[in-house]
């Protein structure tokens, strides 16, 4: 038979299993929210343990914290912090209260985790009480917001080098196809030529681009609200606690956080989310428009992308795009994720945000969902072959190559020279300008250095 502890709050009693380390309000919480089947995020999870460590090392050093129940406290943290106990943390994503239940989870593990240290059992919340000891000198509306800069932050980090590590994949192929002749499309028709390898710089210069965003938006995190308690204010919290309390979260995360001017505004407004949000958004934007130029570029046969899975359960020898589609999923889910992120944002009142988890659940699984395709495509990227015989051959039977002849024949010749052609019955639009107007002058302006010069030398 499963042992039982009971536990008691101001709306009574409760019995919890004996062996969890959650108490009353987490099993509360449990019973209310059994809404998505989503657990709270991990990185949020471990990001407000290293808060909690803060706070604990802030109550210590200032003397509202006896050394032995801040120590416990400061070890059950950076147990957390480190992903132990993560199944401790059951909580569906989507709750009431503006994040109470998941702090109040955190703070109970943390508590009986330390009272076990101590040598107590679970629940015996006369040695470490989640409240009073765990969640002193704060509130549900400075650790949350804290937390989720914190996580996000960490995660931006990682964002950043995968997304480093793609666009070096594509300058790669970039090097790789530079002599490589093509027809460039554009409107879903054949356009100018150009190189296969102008065409993979443009999706790593892009890819660059996002790089440097999501590099430069961790500041817009930055700022904090640790220490503004309920509201802002600092309420029910000793000042030098508050002042202190930022420099020891900056020495437990690594991170250059600043306490808010502000704190009453940290507190209450969460546009830093939705700017940032918008930078991811930029980034799924540019992976969707690349994995879909990736996928007709394979259809038409002018690359190969690695061959991963069978693609029909009926169509024999048929292998589709599956890693590209995948890209464009998540792009959109980004995409869909950033309206819950900016709606959320939007219906704080007064001076708090009640919709945080929704926030916090959407932006966290916007970054860890950019990571891990962003590792993915770097090696898919690298795996892709072109043909040049596929590429010269619609370049070769292209009308629009004549384009780069302008500087020499002009418009009316040009259009001239269409219409003969177009009179015929060849096909090789490359061999009939060759014969019109001779190989070295078709050579000169078709060659891949002409055709990625910016523009044309007059006297060259």
């Amino acid at each position: 038979m499963l042992q039982k502890r009971i536990e008691k709050d101001f709306l009574g009693e409760m019995e919890i299993p004996a062996d969890v380390y959650w108490g009353i309000h987490t099993q509360r919480a449990l019973d209310n929210f059994p809404i998505s089947g989503l657990r709270v995020h991990s990185s949020l999870i471990r990001a407000m343990a290293l808060v909690k460590k803060a706070c604990a090392q802030a109550n210590a050093e200032t003397g509202s914290l006896a050394s032995k129940k801040a120590q416990a406290i400061i070890h059950a943290c950076e147990e957390i912090a480190s992903g132990a106990l993560a199944d401790q943390f059951p909580l569906d994503a989507f709750q009431g209260g503006a994040g109470t239940s998941t702090n109040m989870n955190v703070n109970e593990v943390i508590a009986n985790r330390a009272i076990e240290l101590l040598g107590g059992a679970k629940g015996d919340y006369t040695i470490i009480h989640p409240l009073e000891d765990v969640n002193l000198h704060q509130s549900t509306n400075d650790v949350f917001p804290t937390a989720l800069k914190v996580a996000a932050i960490f995660l931006l980090r990682d964002l950043s080098q995968a997304i480093a590590k793609l666009q070096g994949a594509f300058q790669m192929k970039e090097k790789d196809f530079s002599a490589i002749v093509k027809i460039g499309r554009t409107e879903w028709q054949e356009a100018v030529p150009i190189t296969l390898g102008t065409e993979f710089s443009a999706f790593a210069e892009a890819i660059a681009r996002d790089r440097w965003r999501t590099f430069k938006c961790e500041e817009r995190l930055r700022v904090v609200n640790i220490g503004g308690t309920a509201v802002g204010t600092g309420i029910a919290a000793p000042r030098d606690y508050i002042f202190l309390v930022i420099e020891k979260l900056r020495e437990a995360t690594g991170l250059g956080l600043s306490r808010g001017e502000n704190i009453l505004s940290e507190t209450a407004n969460a546009d830093a989310f939705v700017e940032v949000s918008g930078i991811l958004k930029s980034h799924a934007a540019n992976l969707i428009k690349i994995a879909g130029d990736l996928r007709f570029m394979n259809f038409l046969g002018e690359i190969r992308l690695p061959q991963l899975q069978a693609g029909s359960s009926i169509m024999p020898g048929k292998v589709n795009p599956v890693m590209a589609e995948a890209a464009i999923q998540c792009g959109m889910k980004v995409m869909a994720n950033d309206t819950v992120v900016a709606d959320a944002a939007s219906r704080g009142t007064f001076q708090i945000n009640e919709f945080l988890p929704l926030l916090a659940q959407a932006f966290l699984e916007s970054l860890h969902m950019l990571i891990r395709i962003n590792i993915l495509l770097e090696e898919h990227i690298r795996g892709i072959e072109a043909d040049s015989g596929k590429c010269e051959e619609f370049f070769n039977q292209s009308r629009m190559i004549v384009t780069a002849l302008l500087p020499a024949v002009g418009y009316d010749r040009a259009l001239q020279l269409l219409t003969e052609f177009s009179a015929g019955n060849e096909k090789n639009v490359r061999l009939f300008l060759e014969e019109k107007l001779g190989k070295d002058i078709v050579h000169k302006y078709l060659s891949p250095s002409a055709l990625t010069a910016l523009g044309y030398r007059k006297n060259g």
